[in-house]
């Protein structure tokens, strides 16, 4: 006798948990971008509609390519994840950093502005934001950065800057000590990934200020 399934329906007719396939395709069927997935328990089938349907699904169950761009090859499965990015206007100057879902750009966080600071340093703290943002809502998804440097920072734990601290930074210095704290004091199984810009384009969490 086949185990008993519970489906979850996120985007159909009537988003939901059904105990069955049927009932489950009735909900789907005809629907656009329908986003439903099979659980094992109804308690894991409940928790899971409770939640942001990408946390669960991998991308080719996302139905969702918004990534894919006319001449752009070698597009991975990147969904769902987490990408991070900064702005600086100036070197130093006015930085401000900030992660969204790579999928649909819904920001998860943002700080800033801070004076006095450099791009380097906010990707770096992006990350790491990041990193115990996951942690604290006890959620696994990768993490893109475009940037080289900070994800050698984070790899070393330690954020190797050139800044100078004056009155302006101090609080930005205050935030590097916290970050590299965090990464001393904490393990994680999370993946920080490189983000392929010549592949896909600019990264989601892109300020758009270039």
């Amino acid at each position: 006798m086949p185990k008993q399934k519970y489906y979850v329906v996120w985007n159909g007719k009537n988003p939901g948990v059904y105990n069955s396939w049927s009932d489950c395709k009735k909900q789907i069927e005809g629907i656009s971008g329908a986003k439903y997935k099979s659980f094992e328990t109804f308690e894991a089938a409940n928790d899971a509609f409770k939640n942001n349907p990408e946390n669960y699904l991998t991308y080719k169950e996302s139905n969702i390519n918004l990534l894919e761009k006319p001449n752009k090859i070698n597009i991975t499965p990147i969904i769902p994840s987490i990408s991070v990015d900064a702005a600086c206007a100036g070197n130093p100057g006015i930085m401000e950093y900030r992660g969204v879902f790579t999928h649909s750009k819904e920001e998860i966080f943002r700080q800033g502005p801070y004076k006095d600071g450099t791009n380097n340093i906010g990707e770096f703290l992006a990350i790491v934001h990041a990193l115990a943002w996951l942690d604290k809502n006890k959620i696994n998804m990768p993490i893109y950065t475009d940037s080289v440097t900070a994800l050698s920072w984070v790899k070393k734990r330690k954020a190797n800057t050139k800044l100078e601290m004056n009155i302006n930074n101090s609080k930005l210095f205050e935030l590097l000590v916290r970050a590299e704290n965090w990464l001393q004091s904490h393990t994680w199984d999370t993946k920080v990934l490189k983000w392929d810009t010549e592949n896909w384009g600019e990264i989601p969490a892109d300020f758009g200020r270039k």
